[in-house]
């Protein structure tokens, strides 16, 4: 389980491109990672278009948004492509990020337990330190939520400066 001030997990995963994309390169930035189920399928479909729709003003933040799923970079080509995305989409087939960021699991659905991906949300800090962790991210506002804690965070971090 990933704790507040850890250093986040080094990841290196291809994105729709296939251009691989690494933690490591995004050093000096704020770092949105959200982590979804499927690409094309109802919340994360909302979810991908709230932040598309948001990325400027991540953007004017300071931040990148990446979404990561087990999809395909084809299937998030689709995706971007269907729904006008404009945001970075990471492909983790073999699972390894989502389970070392704790969003592969056991999670119910339609009243079973089953295995999948746990929607979540992690913020990481120009230093590469996980500061803010959001687990079973409920679509509706959080795109809102997460610019206003990241916000907050960028806030605090200046008065500790």
């Amino acid at each position: 389980m990933l704790e507040i001030g850890s250093k986040a997990p080094e990841f290196c995963l291809p994105n729709e491109d296939e251009t691989e994309i690494c933690l490591r390169d995004l050093a000096g930035k704020w770092v949105v990672l959200y982590f979804y189920p499927k690409d094309n399928t109802p919340g994360c479909t909302t979810e991908a278009c709230d932040f598309t729709a948001d990325k400027k003003a991540f953007e004017d933040a300071g931040a990148v948004v990446l979404g990561c799923s087990p999809d395909s970079p084809k299937r998030h080509q689709n995706f971007i492509a269907k729904q006008n995305l404009d945001i970075t989409l990471l492909s983790d087939p073999d699972k390894k990020v989502l389970k070392e960021y704790g969003a592969w699991g056991l999670k119910k659905s339609f009243g079973k337990e089953v295995e999948g991906v746990i929607r979540s949300t992690v913020i990481i800090d120009p230093e590469g330190h996980i500061v803010e962790v959001y687990r079973n991210v409920k679509v509706k506002e959080h795109t809102k939520e997460v610019m206003e804690k990241l916000k907050g965070l960028q806030t605090l971090k200046k008065i500790w400066s």
